[in-house]
């Protein structure tokens, strides 16, 4: 590049004398420093002046001010390639450059050099980088620390130890095993009396630290995630190649390269760029967009996100330097967020609560009148209550005894293992679909992806495989093979060369090495960029070095081209060009002529404006994406410049002449039209929504299995333009956007639209997006899906998933691990509610009839340890099966308790009830043993009876429960943890958990009776239960009627008071 637009209309006797004459109130070396820095700009301004006059002289004929005008560079500075020391300055200070940056104080800058002065002091090629050797990296971080905030001490194991001695039943139980020890050490002695209370101690510890422990694993778990969820990948330029790093590895002197949706990874300085604006709204609040150039407003701030243009960025301050980092180290992650499931359950435990409340508080009062009216009776047939004979202190502990019981069966009936099985199914589940590459955002999307309807999905990268390739070139109507691009005319391979070299977010870069170029940037851009140095020869360096960029209009979904303004500085009159790129269509609209391949310039009638429509139709039609490119010669007074030296108003966007367009080929991900076929099978419709053509969406939409043409439909309401479906009447897109199957050249607030349609039409909807733009579509899904290749940061914050391999199978599998979700949870609740039933009906009944019960207290508190914790941690692992992909959406009314788990749980609970009320009532005389192996006897059957029923569990509606154990090892493992340690309560355990002994014949009748479940599981499957919800009708119906007998009947004759006649004339002829 000229160095004429490095100096322009600088008075260089001022500047030296104003250098001279400044007193720097800086260290000797920084004014050595300085010194050298003046000398090397001095020698630079006087060749620079020089060529200044000699261009003047040239131009003297030209008059125009544009030639001379700063505005030819805007906000873009080219820096000199020369090499540039790569030795960081000693004296350089970083609090300095952090507090320049986060004040934007332009006068620090300034007497820093400028941005050019901070690249050199920290050892920084603008356009090759920093060093990337481990030594020079290693330095950096230790002089200017790393990208990292320090993050507040992670929750301990302790904290969630207190945190569940918080529960109120738990403290009371406490209390109660403190009196119970103390009376029992009183009466017994220090030897015998610590067993009871000692028992409901080491109980209420065991709960406590398993829920801790699980507490504990799933804060973990979310921290791990966490991490993974901010590791963003940047890119940087290190010994003049781009290459992706973490954002945790970027470095002060790195050079970053933003584009429109990124997110800024530090503080730093514009070093070029174009049309930059950047949402500082996350650091200042202000919700107005800011606009950074190199004059004006150099500073960028860590958080803030690209809104438009795209630049060149130097890091001046990282981690903890950062205003970022200070607000961020302040901040925990809160990972209490209560998911829908979690909320339904809560209220669903509440209700049970307060049932096993109700029969506790029964118990309690029954046990206590049959005490104190001498009904109750010790192991010897004594009373325990004799009146004035029995001492306080026996009194005392007997009510104690009685309290506990009670106390314990609100334990057993509150399913507090409902919440716990929730998170333990979520975080095994958000565990496994990260190895299924779909990463977890926030919680609530596990669950909900299950009961999605309608997946809103794009085409680019996610139903294809994004690898872009042109396949095809025609300029105007003629097809160019590849043997015949050397016969393309000079002038137009020029052009061509200007309009892809210089028209684009991408680069090329040529290993040392001398191995093939190394292209940058999107598919589409590399793709465009890799053809036109292979095929047309284009040299990326010479096309920028003959060429001065003036202006730029960067691409978006809503304009779907991007448009360039240069300076050919080949040319002898230097004259000015402007450059389209974009959707074929659009660019055809804005042309008047086209070039054949000759080079010659031809009129664009209507007829050959119709031919090269069925050209790009035709190339549509092939599935290919179709990009057009325009050009214009421009003179000097056709561009008009602001006071602040920017173009005013557009870029020419009418009369262009068509260069040619290309057609880049994009093939359809393998799998993708089977994993398409499975979401229909699931009765999840999907819709394509994409930028392209209608033609071309058309023909991937078949392609990939979601249009059918061998089926009955009207194809003219399933595939539609975005700026048809936008001028719809609302009432005419309610009445349409369920029929619609694909709609093209979409705009984001056309996939926004029809999201907020189709869920006030009552679905639940999924929308995959990866660009800034499809923010507000993400946010309004009921599950945003952003994609991790190719979205922007913008689009990934306001998503729930981020499907890291951009694979629309793996939206597939994240449906299927959603409905895992709300299986696994609808299991347990079917295990656990089975047991509440069982163990609250036995007890309630025994205290009653007996005035005792079969259970106690520790042995209550063994059976709530295993369906709370083991239960929850057996049956939430389970992984999902391919029946689940068969089944119909559960949609957003669908009860939690379906009549399929009510009659299962029931016919269990009848039973279980049914053989341990037996044993209780006649077990002694059956089998001709004592009352203390009696109770052992109920207590290992109703255990085993759980174990047996896990098995049942597993499946709702499958009679073969086993199908796929042997692949669950966590499941199978449980279950032998669980029967080793009934076996040692049983055997061993005898004092803790007051039980005796058992012979090999007594733990054979056990388990008989346990294993019943199987074959009574099995029967009761066959039992057809209606669709509709049982209870949920009758509550509906006795909702109704309570309506009804509350209003008025001025319809009847009698009027208000015909309900009081009837109930008369009833009481009448009772008479």
């Amino acid at each position: 590049m000229s160095t004429t637009s490095e100096f322009p209309n600088i008075d260089y006797g001022t500047l030296l004398r104003n250098i001279s004459t400044t007193t720097f109130t800086t260290s000797k070396a920084q004014k050595r420093w300085r010194y050298a820095y003046v000398a090397i700009y001095s020698y630079r301004a006087m060749l620079s002046l020089a060529t200044d006059i000699v261009s003047k002289k040239d131009d003297n004929t030209k008059n125009s001010p544009l030639l001379n005008s700063q505005s030819f560079t805007c906000d873009h500075e080219e820096y000199d390639q020369t090499e540039v020391s790569s030795s960081i300055d000693p004296n350089i200070d970083q609090k300095e450059l952090t507090k320049m940056v986060m004040e934007k104080d332009l006068d620090a800058l300034a007497s820093l050099g400028g941005v050019k002065g901070v690249a050199i002091a920290l050892g920084t090629n603008p356009a090759k980088g920093i060093h990337a050797n481990d030594s020079n990296l290693n330095l950096r971080r230790e002089k200017f620390g790393s990208n990292s905030y320090v993050k507040p001490p992670p929750k301990g194991f302790f904290y969630f130890v207190v945190d569940a001695f918080k529960d109120t039943t738990l403290l009371i139980l406490l209390v109660c095993a403190a009196l119970s020890l103390g009376f029992g050490i009183k009466e017994n002695g220090l030897q015998e009396g610590w067993y009871e209370g000692g028992s409901i101690f080491l109980a209420v510890f065991l709960v406590v630290v398993v829920s801790a422990v699980s507490n504990y694993r799933q804060e973990r778990q979310f921290d791990r995630l966490s991490k993974i969820s901010s590791n963003i990948k940047v890119e940087v330029v290190r010994d003049a190649r781009r290459q992706q790093v973490s954002i945790f590895d970027v470095l002060v002197g790195d050079v970053v390269f933003l584009n429109i949706g990124d997110q800024i990874p530090a503080d730093g300085l514009f070093l070029n760029g174009h049309s930059l604006q950047v949402d500082e709204s996350s650091m200042t609040g202000e919700s107005d967009h800011v606009q950074v150039d190199l004059i004006n407003n150099p500073f960028l701030f860590s958080g803030a996100k690209i809104v438009d243009g795209y630049a060149q960025m130097l890091v001046a301050s990282v981690g903890m330097n950062t205003a970022w980092g200070e607000m961020m180290s302040s901040i925990s992650n809160d990972s209490s967020e209560r998911t829908p499931l979690q909320s339904r359950l809560d209220k669903l435990t509440s209700s049970i609560g307060k049932v096993g409340l109700t029969v506790a508080s029964l118990v309690l009062v029954v046990m206590l009148i049959r005490y104190f009216t001498k009904n109750t009776n010790d192991e010897n047939g004594v009373g325990k209550y004799e009146g004035s004979k029995s001492s306080a202190d026996d009194i005392l502990n007997a009510v104690v005894n009685i309290i506990a019981v009670a106390v314990t069966i609100v334990v057993v009936a509150i399913p507090e293992g409902l919440p716990l099985a929730v998170t333990l199914t979520l975080a095994y589940s958000m565990k496994r679909m990260m190895a299924d590459q779909a990463m977890v955002r926030k919680l609530p999307a596990c669950e909900t992806m299950g009961s999605a309807t309608v997946i809103c999905t794009d085409k680019t990268g996610t139903l294809t495989l994004n690898q872009m390739k042109v396949t095809k070139f025609c300029l105007g109507e003629e097809d160019i093979q590849e043997e015949s691009y050397s016969a393309i005319n000079s002038e137009i391979s020029k052009l061509f060369h200007q309009a892809v070299g210089l028209n684009t977010t991408g680069s090329v870069c040529k290993p040392a090495s001398g191995n093939e170029p190394e292209f940058s940037g999107s598919p589409t851009e590399k793709a465009i960029l890799s053809w036109a140095v292979f095929n047309l020869h284009m040299d990326m360096e010479t096309v920028k070095r003959k060429n001065t960029i003036i202006h730029v209009e960067t691409f978006s979904s809503e304009k779907k081209r991007s448009g360039v303004l240069i300076r050919n500085g080949a040319d002898r009159d230097r004259s000015l060009h402007v450059h389209w790129k974009g959707a074929a269509e659009m660019i055809l609209a804005m042309c008047s002529n086209y070039r054949d391949s000759t080079g010659i310039e031809k009129t664009m009638d209507e007829a050959g404006r119709i031919k090269i429509g069925k050209v790009i139709q035709g190339m549509a039609a092939s599935s290919l994406r179709c990009i057009a490119f325009a050009h214009k010669k421009l003179a000097d007074e056709e561009i008009k410049i602001n006071d602040d030296g920017k173009i005013q108003g557009p870029l020419k966007e009418d009369g262009l002449t068509l260069l040619g367009i290309v057609g880049l080929k994009d093939p359809c991900r393998p799998g993708v039209k089977k994993a398409v076929e499975a979401c229909k099978q699931a009765g999840v419709a999907i819709k394509m929504i994409t930028g392209d053509n209608v033609f071309t969406a058309k023909a991937i939409a078949t392609e990939c299995g979601i249009l059918d043409f061998n089926s009955q439909g009207n194809y003219s309401e399933q595939i539609i333009e975005g700026i048809e479906f936008r001028n719809y009447t609302p009432e005419e897109r309610m009445n349409k956007v369920e029929k619609i199957l694909v709609m093209a050249r979409s705009s984001p607030f056309d996939k926004l639209l029809m999201v907020q349609c189709l869920k006030q039409l009552g679905h639940v909807v999924a929308v995959t997006g990866d660009g800034t733009n499809d923010a507000p579509a993400l946010k309004e899904a009921d599950i945003g899906l952003s994609m991790g290749i190719q979205g922007t940061e913008v689009a990934k914050e306001s998503s729930d998933i981020v499907i890291l391999d951009d694979n629309f199978s793996s939206v597939v599998t994240v449906l299927s691990w959603g409905r895992c979700v709300y299986n696994n949870i609808q299991k347990f609740i079917q295990f656990q509610l089975t047991v509440n039933v069982a163990a609250l009906v036995i007890n309630f009944i025994a205290a009653v009839s007996a005035g005792e019960v079969p259970l106690t207290a520790v042995q209550l508190l063994w059976v709530n340890l295993i369906m709370d914790t083991l239960g929850a941690l057996a049956l939430a692992t389970e992984r999902p099966t391919p029946e689940l992909m068969k089944r119909s959406p559960v949609g957003r009314t669908a009860p939690l308790i379906t009549n399929i788990m009510w009659r299962n749980l029931l016919a269990q609970a009848i039973y279980q009830i049914a053989i341990l009320l037996v044993l209780q009532f006649g077990g002694e005389s059956i089998f001709n043993v004592s009352p203390d192996v009696n109770d052992t006897l109920i207590f290992n059957t109703f255990v085993l009876c759980q174990i047996f029923n896990e098995f049942n569990a597993r499946s709702l509606e499958k009679q073969n429960v086993f199908k796929g154990i042997h692949k669950n090892q966590l499941f199978l493992g449980i279950i032998g943890v669980t029967i080793v340690l009934q076996v040692i309560m049983v055997e061993f355990l005898t004092k803790f958990a007051d039980t005796v002994q058992l012979n090999w014949f007594q733990w054979i009748i056990c388990i008989a009776l346990a294993a019943v479940t199987w074959p009574i599981g099995w029967f009761v499957k066959l039992i057809p239960v209606p669709e509709k919800p049982i209870f949920g009708h009758l509550m509906k119906r006795w909702r109704n009627l309570g309506i009804w007998l509350r209003q008025p009947c001025d319809w009847l004759p009698s009027g208000n008071q015909i309900r009081r006649n009837v109930f008369l004339n009833k009481s009448r002829l009772r008479r």
